[in-house]
């Protein structure tokens, strides 16, 4: 199991309906996006991290592992503001007001990012997808989706398997040992997939299979002050950017 799905499981929200975390994560996220960078997208970032490591439980270093990887992206996206190509400059020169583009973006994306994050922190797909086709998506894309959920941990599992295997057996002492064991474990993992893939098509004929995939779901119900007071936290970082803005500049 990947680490933030674990997490997931273990959350204390855990057993709260994925629509109350869906209104408060993914709303904070649209404030992100669309409020003002400054101060609407650091309002939104400290709201989210004090969320995620107060009720929501998650700890610190787990969320840091998962939150490193879209920095990455919003700090590289960010980057390439700072720069034009062309013009009157020569072929790369420094952009117009770039620092504070790139300032803006990084405060969008990296605020955004830990709102997808607490909901995601939150909200085990298991209790998600089966619920989607309740909202109205079609049955075959959330079995298809299901059934990859469940072959992408089979597969992490088979490379770390082999992966271990063949450190075991000195396969990465060197540089070209390295190589040809990378390759290996490649051709070994595309193996597996399709044998696990057709053993989980031979057991579902077993089974009956219909075209749909029953499976149990949490019982859990919307909980309508859970959801007020997410929309109520909500408008007051709206209200608090508006009352607040200033320009970067």
């Amino acid at each position: 199991m990947l680490p933030i799905d674990a997490a997931a499981h273990s959350s204390r929200w855990r057993r709260r309906h994925p629509v109350d975390k869906a209104v408060l994560g993914l709303g904070l996220t649209a404030l992100a996006v669309s409020l003002p960078p400054w101060p609407g997208a650091p309002l939104v970032l400290v709201t989210a991290l004090v969320l995620l490591l107060g009720p929501a439980g998650v700890p610190a270093g787990r969320l840091w592992r998962a939150y490193r990887v879209p920095l990455g992206f919003c700090v590289t996206g960010a980057l390439t503001l700072l720069v034009r190509v062309g013009g009157p400059g020569g072929l790369v020169s420094p952009a117009p007001d770039g620092p504070l583009r790139a300032g803006e973006l990084l405060l969008r994306t990296s605020a955004a990012s830990l709102g997808v994050l607490l909901f995601a922190f939150t909200t085990p797909m298991s209790d998600l997808l089966p619920r989607l086709v309740r909202a109205g998506v079609p049955a075959p894309l959330v079995d298809v989706a299901l059934v990859t959920y469940r072959m992408s941990f089979l597969l992490l599992d088979s490379v770390r398997r082999v992966h271990a295997a063949q450190a075991a057996r000195l396969g990465h002492t060197t540089r070209a040992a390295t190589w040809r064991s990378l390759g290996g474990l490649g051709a070994t993992a595309f193996v597996r997939s399709f044998d696990r893939a057709a053993r989980l098509q031979t057991g579902l004929a077993g089974r009956g299979y219909d075209g749909t995939l029953r499976v149990l779901v949490p019982e859990a119900r919307v909980s309508a002050r859970f959801t007020a007071a997410s929309a109520a936290l909500l408008a007051a970082l709206a209200v608090l950017t508006c009352v607040l803005e200033r320009p970067l500049s």
